[in-house]
């Protein structure tokens, strides 16, 4: 009877000892995982440390910035980018009153550098604006002007053909492109807003192509340059009989003057989106309005010249993320594409 009597009294007393075990477990003393919050504080975490998801603005607000680190995307049209940048962030500096670092970088990276908390701010596209949105949150705050885009902040993709080509611009656009049947067609590149997405997308609405793999139903050959010069030297050469470029790419240093003149619109595309500057989410709120406030006296005559040596802007608007770039969301939706 006593063994019985005593059973209760052992497993409460074994219960209680499995329950501090596992209290203890959830309180740290097994060895967890690197906080988020940890690699954060870090302007350079370990690979070994790095977290499987970007930390969140709230994590990233525990660890104030002490120095804002800005992607300046690589461009053809610009020379000595270097230089330029380590003038344009000397400006900011002076403004947001604390250390303003440039980097120099192409979209991938740049977008990459944000998703790792290794930039803060970033010059980007449309699409690649979109692009570092999924990956770490950022948006855009402000987009360039530049005189050779027809929108001021918005331009357009064309599709261009020889000067002497039989192919004409009609009255309306589905009976225009519907001449393009069975030509060979030279893409920009498969990355290009209005090299690639926004006249594939032309082409899914007016029913001419069902996505961008179904491109050779409706040409006879496709092919993809590496730029919009590879593109267009493709037409030159009679190696293509259309190829889709930005507007601006009609001119130098995209080709010489002379080769301008050999080439002519058929067709526009409006509305891509201009380039911006992107500024990542993990940035507080305050620290943000004084790099936007900061990014503004580019636009004061006094900094005109550099600012437009840089990307061969004009000025700096403020922009809403998603009406500015609702043109650039819809054209990938519809090509079937992805940001």
């Amino acid at each position: 009877m006593k063994k019985i009597s005593c059973l209760p009294i052992n497993l409460a007393v074994v219960t209680g000892l499995i329950s501090l075990v596992g209290l203890t477990a959830c309180t740290g003393n097994t060895p967890q995982p690197p906080s988020q919050t940890n690699v954060a504080q870090t302007s350079t975490p370990a690979k070994e440390t790095a977290p499987a998801t970007k930390p969140t603005p709230t994590e990233i607000a525990q660890a104030p910035l002490k120095e804002v680190t800005i992607a300046f995307a690589t461009r053809r049209d610009t020379k000595d980018l270097q230089n330029k940048v380590d003038q344009v962030t000397a400006i900011l500096s002076k403004e947001v009153g604390m250390p303003v670092k440039g980097i120099t970088a192409d979209e991938t990276a740049s977008v990459e550098a944000l998703k790792a908390n290794r930039a803060n701010v970033a010059f980007l596209s449309g699409r690649a604006s979109l692009k570092a949105e999924q990956l770490s949150g950022a948006k855009m705050y402000l987009a360039e002007v530049r005189a050779d885009y027809s929108g001021g902040k918005t331009y357009n993709s064309v599709f261009v053909v020889p000067e002497d080509s039989p192919l004409k611009t009609l009255a309306d656009p589905t009976q225009t492109l519907e001449q393009l049947r069975g030509k060979r067609m030279a893409f920009t590149s498969r990355s290009s807003g209005s090299g690639f997405i926004f006249p594939v997308s032309e082409l899914v609405g007016l029913k001419f192509v069902d996505g961008p793999d179904r491109l050779e139903q409706f040409f006879s050959k496709v092919t993809y340059g590496d730029g919009y010069s590879s593109a267009l030297q493709a037409l030159l050469r009679g190696q293509a009989d259309v190829a889709v470029v930005s507007e601006y790419a009609l001119l130098p240093p995209w080709i010489t003057a002379e080769e301008g003149k050999k080439l002519r619109v058929l067709h526009s595309v409006p509305n891509v989106p201009a380039h911006g500057i992107v500024i990542d989410d993990s940035v507080p709120a305050d620290l943000r309005e004084k790099l936007i406030k900061a990014f503004l006296k580019l636009n004061e005559p006094e900094n005109k010249a550099l600012f437009l040596s840089l990307y061969n802007s004009t000025e700096l608007v403020k922009v809403d993320h998603e009406q500015h770039l609702a043109t650039m969301r819809t054209a990938i939706q519809r090509a079937g594409l992805k940001p």
